[in-house]
C-alpha cells in the first residue's frame, strides 16, 4: 500500500513538468533568430589639399623703422642774441634750400670788422711813413758814416783829437740803429697785415655765421631756439630732416637672403656673406610696405647698400633700402608720405622660379608629408624642401605635385588607416595663389 501511494505522486509530477517544458518550447520558438553583423573599419576625418605646380617668386621680409637719408643739426657758430626768425617756423615745418631760418645779432661782430679795416688802413699809412723815414735815416747814415771816416784820417795825421773820432762813431753807430730799426719795422709790416688780413676774414665768417639758412629741403624736427634767445657757439638751434629721401635699415633672415642671393648654398655667418649679397642685391626692386588698416600702402624702393655686420643670435643682416621725394609720392587717404619714425615692412622679390612644387608650410612635419591614397589610405613620405615663405614649403623631391596632402593633425598616426577624405576649398585656392608677387 504504501509503495504504491509513492508511485502515484511520482506520476502527478509529470504534468506541471511537461507543461514547463512545452511553455518553453514555445517561448523560444516566438525569439526573432540572432542578426548577423559585420565588422567596419573606422574612417579617420581629415582635410587634404592637392601639391601645386606653379611658378615661385623668392621673397625676403624684413622689418625697421624710416628714417631720413640726411639729417642736418643747426649749432651756433657764434654766440649772440637772436633777432629774426619766420614767424611760422615750428617742429615739422618744411623748408625748401637756403630759406632763412635764424638771425643772430651781427653788431658785435661788424664793430670787430671796421676796427681792423680801421687797423689795416693805419698799418698802411705807418708803412709809408716807415718808409719815408727810412730813406731820410740812410741819408743821415751816409753822412755820419763820410765824416766818421774824415776824422779817422785827420786823427792818423794827428790834426784832431780822440775824442772827435769817438763822437763821430758813436753818431754813425747810432744813425745805422735808427736805420735798422725803420728795416725791422717794414720787414713786420706784410706778417702784421697777414695777421689783420685772417682776423678781417674771421669777422666776414663770423658775420656770415650770424645767419643761418637750410642746406637742403627738409623737415624741421626739435626746434630749440627763440627769436630773443642768447646762444652760446657751439648751442643746437634745431635740427632738420631731408625730405628728398628717407631709407628704411630693414633686418632680413639669412634664410630668406640665401634663396635671393647665395642660390641656396649653405649659409655661414662670414664676411664675405655681404660682399657676395651687395651686388645680387642691387639688381632687385624691394618694396615698402605699411599696414593703414584695412589698406596696405606700398612705395617703390631701391636698394643702397648692405650693412656690414651679421647678428650671430637672430641671423639678420640689416638691409638699407630708399626713397626718393617721398612727400610727392604721398595720395591724401591712401599712401602718406614716408616719415621718421614710421615702422615698416620692406619685401625683396627675387626672379621667379619656375614650375616648383608647393604644399602649405604646416603640412611638413619632421622632413615628411602624409598623403591619402587613391584608396582613401595615410601614407607617409619623405620629402626635401628647397625654402620656406608665406606659409608655403617648396619641395625639391619627393612629390610630383597633385599629390593630395594631409593638412590635418592625425593623431595616432597609423600608416595605412583608413581616411574621410574632405578637400579644403579655401586653403586651396590660398595654395594656388602662393608663391607669386602680391602686386
Amino acid at each position: 500500500m504504501g509503495e504504491h501511494s509513492t508511485a502515484w505522486r511520482r506520476w502527478l509530477l509529470l504534468p506541471p513538468i511537461a507543461l514547463g517544458i512545452a511553455v518553453l518550447a514555445w517561448q523560444a520558438s516566438q525569439r526573432p533568430e540572432p542578426v548577423r553583423t559585420t565588422y567596419a573599419e573606422p574612417a579617420r576625418p581629415v582635410r587634404v589639399v592637392k601639391a601645386v605646380r606653379t611658378d615661385v617668386t623668392p621673397r625676403a621680409d624684413g622689418y625697421g623703422p624710416v628714417q631720413p637719408a640726411r639729417v642736418w643739426k643747426a649749432v651756433a657758430q657764434v654766440a649772440g642774441r637772436i633777432v629774426q626768425m619766420p614767424d611760422d617756423l615750428g617742429n615739422g615745418s618744411v623748408v625748401t634750400a637756403g630759406t632763412e631760418l635764424l638771425r643772430i645779432d651781427p653788431v658785435d661782430y661788424e664793430l670787430a670788422l671796421a676796427r681792423i679795416e680801421a687797423e689795416l688802413a693805419q698799418l698802411d699809412i705807418e708803412a709809408r711813413n716807415t718808409r719815408a723815414s727810412l730813406v731820410i735815416e740812410q741819408r743821415a747814415l751816409a753822412l755820419a758814416e763820410r765824416e766818421f771816416r774824415r776824422i779817422e784820417q785827420l786823427v792818423k795825421r794827428g790834426t784832431a783829437a780822440q775824442s772827435q773820432l769817438d763822437a763821430a762813431e758813436r753818431e754813425w753807430l747810432a744813425a745805422r740803429g735808427r736805420v735798422q730799426s725803420l728795416e725791422n719795422t717794414l720787414a713786420l709790416v706784410p706778417a702784421r697785415r697777414d695777421v689783420l688780413q685772417a682776423q678781417r676774414e674771421q669777422a666776414r665768417r663770423d658775420i656770415a655765421n650770424t645767419r643761418i639758412d637750410a642746406p637742403f629741403d627738409l623737415r624741421v624736427a626739435a626746434l630749440a631756439a627763440q627769436t630773443g634767445q642768447f646762444v652760446n657757439a657751439g648751442q643746437v638751434l634745431l635740427q632738420g630732416d631731408s625730405v628728398g629721401r628717407v631709407e628704411v635699415v630693414a633686418q632680413v633672415s639669412l634664410a630668406s637672403l640665401r634663396t635671393l642671393v647665395l642660390d641656396r648654398e649653405s649659409v655661414s655667418l662670414t664676411p664675405g656673406l655681404v660682399a657676395r649679397s651687395m651686388p645680387a642685391l642691387a639688381g632687385f626692386s624691394p618694396t615698402i610696405e605699411m599696414d593703414l588698416g584695412g589698406v596696405t600702402a606700398t612705395w617703390d624702393a631701391r636698394f643702397v647698400r648692405i650693412s656690414d655686420a651679421v647678428d650671430a643670435q637672430t641671423r639678420t643682416v640689416g638691409v638699407v633700402v630708399a626713397v626718393d621725394d617721398p612727400f610727392a609720392l604721398a595720395i591724401p587717404g591712401q599712401r602718406p608720405p614716408l616719415t621718421r619714425g614710421m615702422f615698416v615692412r620692406v619685401a625683396i622679390r627675387g626672379e621667379p622660379l619656375a614650375d616648383r612644387v608647393v604644399v602649405p608650410r604646416h603640412a611638413v612635419r619632421g622632413g615628411a608629408v602624409l598623403l591619402a591614397d587613391e584608396n582613401d589610405r595615410l601614407r607617409r613620405r619623405d620629402v626635401s624642401v628647397a625654402f620656406e615663405q608665406e606659409g608655403i614649403s617648396v619641395v625639391e623631391s619627393g612629390l610630383s605635385g597633385g599629390e593630395r596632402v594631409v593638412v590635418t593633425d592625425v593623431v595616432p598616426l597609423v600608416e595605412g588607416m583608413r581616411l574621410k577624405v574632405t578637400v579644403d576649398d579655401e586653403l586651396s585656392a590660398a595654395l594656388r595663389g602662393a608663391g607669386a608677387p602680391t602686386r
